[in-house]
């Protein structure tokens, strides 16, 4: 049975990720190192971690596995649930796959340098409603595409 894990402390697409797992009738992880309100529904779990460096990543990639969809911005946790045979999808809507990991990590490490160096300064750019129904598209394709393999 395919789970969806939510990556979830800075994931803006959750309510959209409520409604289609309620849609097809999937259990929900919630990930966070805190309290979030989710909604009162048995397939939707809360799940709080400590808040030592990635324990949210690590507790998602030690449980992922084939079958599965993680939502994550964080390019590291992709590529472990990647390696475990997960489907992952970024909140904009990007999925990530075995082909575009490598390019995805070099060019985080890019960014990070360049923001390192003073280059850059500020985050993502907001989402936009673009953004949403691309998420919205790439997660029912996601779903309808694993239940076709099963």
């Amino acid at each position: 049975m395919t789970s969806i894990y939510i990556d979830a402390d800075a994931c803006p697409v959750k309510n959209e990720i409520y409604r289609v797992a309620e849609r097809y009738g999937l259990k929900v992880y919630v990930v966070s190192n805190s309290y979030l309100g989710v909604p009162r529904d048995p397939r939707i779990e809360l799940v709080v971690v400590s808040d030592s460096f990635d324990a949210a990543d690590n507790w998602i990639a030690e449980r992922a596995a084939a079958g599965d969809i993680v939502v994550t911005a964080d390019i590291p946790l992709a590529d472990r649930c990647l390696k475990a045979g997960a489907s992952v999808i970024g909140n904009t809507g990007v999925p990530f796959t075995t082909a575009s990991i490598g390019m995805a990590m070099a060019n985080r490490e890019l960014m990070s340098n360049l923001r390192a160096m003073g280059e850059i300064t500020g985050g993502p750019k907001p989402m936009s409603p673009r953004d949403r129904s691309r998420f919205l598209s790439a997660l029912d394709e996601t779903i309808q595409k694993l239940r076709r393999q099963r």
